[in-house]
């Protein structure tokens, strides 16, 4: 079993390396000292297990196994961690593999075996139960056999294309494989949904205006590619969508 170490601290990533090498069924493949190269290892490398560390600058470990899950074959997760007993309580509940710091070997041998992909929803669910932040700030996107990483500040708006998602952005546009009802959700405090399959992001919204037929309709800030068309507000979301944007 391919293992790939992940932690911000060189000394625990050594420590992890070592306790490793004593164990003849898995073997260390590479290490990263951050999320994004985190990602960017996982994708060369494959894995078979990754062991992550929560508390990282940047991509923290919940977003960055948020982010694994989107490979093409997405990785064991074992999470390395000093948090207090709220986490270790909420990974318990959901079964999800961890390893306390200072890790210790017995208790990494047998998360190693107990090692398990983690069910879509799992990580909000104990990232909520353990008091940690839910909302990622990035979403992931799969374009030409890489992972892309699109920060949430630069999202213009979501909107449902048939089974996937399109995200227009401040650089472009890229098709995620999520839902628009879960993209909802985790980010309620900053997007509104103005149809069933559309939320723009409150902040880059420049006005509401009327069309010749009556209709309402966002116009996004001026820098925005997004064709004016696609954001006619529907009846059914019009109040929320005045409520929310009230000062816009």
């Amino acid at each position: 079993m391919k293992v790939l170490v992940v932690d911000d601290e060189q000394p625990a990533r050594e420590r992890l390396r070592q306790l490793l090498d004593d164990e003849s069924a898995y073997h260390f493949v590479g290490e990263a000292a951050n999320g994004n190269d985190a990602l960017k290892l996982s994708a060369e490398l494959q894995p078979d297990i990754v062991l992550l560390d929560i508390r990282m600058p940047g991509l923290d470990g919940m977003e960055t196994a948020h982010h694994l899950n989107a490979l093409q074959n997405p990785p064991a997760i074992v999470f390395t961690t000093a948090y207090d007993e709220y986490a270790i309580d909420a990974f318990d509940a959901r079964a999800v593999g961890y390893v306390l710091k200072p890790v210790r070997r017995s208790r990494l041998a047998t998360a190693l075996e107990q090692a398990s992909r983690l069910a879509p929803g799992t990580l909000a669910s104990v990232a909520s139960d353990a008091h940690m932040e839910v909302a990622r700030k990035h979403v992931c996107a799969r374009a030409h056999g890489e992972l892309r990483l699109i920060p949430v500040t630069d999202i213009y708006c979501f909107r449902a294309d048939q089974k996937y998602v399109t995200v227009d952005h401040l650089n472009g546009q890229n098709l995620i494989d999520e839902s628009l009802k879960s993209l909802a959700e985790e980010f309620s405090n900053d997007f509104v949904r103005i149809h069933r399959g559309a939320l723009v992001a409150v902040k880059c919204v420049d006005r509401v205006e009327k069309t010749a037929d009556g209709k309402s309709l966002i116009v996004l800030r001026e820098n925005s590619q997004v064709d004016d068309k696609e954001l006619i507000i529907s009846r059914r979301h019009l109040a929320e969508v005045r409520r929310r944007l009230k000062g816009v």
